[in-house]
């Protein structure tokens, strides 16, 4: 489910839109007043969609918040809520790269639907959370489709090298022999000695954090997990 943050500096708005949006299953990460408790509340983590006025509370604009809190997390998905419809405030708007653009006064059907297409968005861009993995330092494996993630973005692997993060993964409670890494990994093939798989290791941890892997021991390997 998608965790939405509401940002509106009239209350009443605010909290209908809470109710609203709750009456239709949706969760409320939060409700904020101004840019300012909205971007420190983005880079806390947690928030996927961000309904906003575009005028607010302090000395930024909701326009300018958007372009900060794409800087910090890119997938977010922004819909705009405003009861200006000036050339100006639009281009502000496209300007930052929200997905859309509500006038108010606005209909609830309206929010609705914008909520829909905005879900549909965020469900082809985000692995499937049913089945997936979390591990340390904000990195994730989904067993769909078979790839590591880092903050929902894919991260460029090898065949090999996602085939071992699976097989520690499918294991996560437990350090796995070298020998059985290897036996997984490649089979009976003569040529591959344990170098093989520790230049391996390494190429994964270059391409991502060193403790993603974890040494047991000279005894063999685990997934850090969180």
């Amino acid at each position: 489910m998608i965790n939405i943050a509401i940002v509106e500096d009239e209350v009443i708005a605010a909290n209908y839109l809470k109710r609203l949006l709750e009456l239709e299953g949706y969760k409320i990460a939060g409700l904020f007043r101004d840019a300012k408790s909205v971007i420190d509340a983005v880079q806390d983590g947690g928030i996927d969609l961000i309904l906003m006025d575009i005028v607010l509370q302090g000395y930024m604009l909701g326009s300018e918040a958007a372009i900060k809190i794409y800087e910090i997390e890119p997938s977010i998905a922004i819909i705009f809520l405003t009861a200006y419809g000036e050339q100006e405030m639009i281009d502000s708007a496209v300007r930052s790269r929200a997905l859309s653009y509500l006038l108010k006064p606005y209909r609830d059907s309206e929010i609705l639907a914008a909520l829909q297409l905005a879900t549909a968005r965020l469900d082809r861009s985000h692995p499937n959370q049913t089945d997936t993995i979390e591990l340390i330092e904000h990195y994730s494996f989904s067993k769909s489709t078979q790839m590591l993630y880092q903050n929902n973005k894919e991260v460029p692997l090898g065949p090999k090298a996602l085939k071992l993060i699976r097989l520690l993964c499918e294991h996560k409670n437990r350090t796995i022999e070298i020998d059985e890494i290897i036996q997984s990994l490649y089979g009976d093939e003569d040529s591959v000695s344990t170098q093989t798989l520790r230049s391996l290791i390494h190429r994964i941890r270059e391409n991502t954090t060193h403790n993603l892997i974890q040494n047991v021991s000279r005894f063999g390997y685990k997934i850090g997990t969180k």
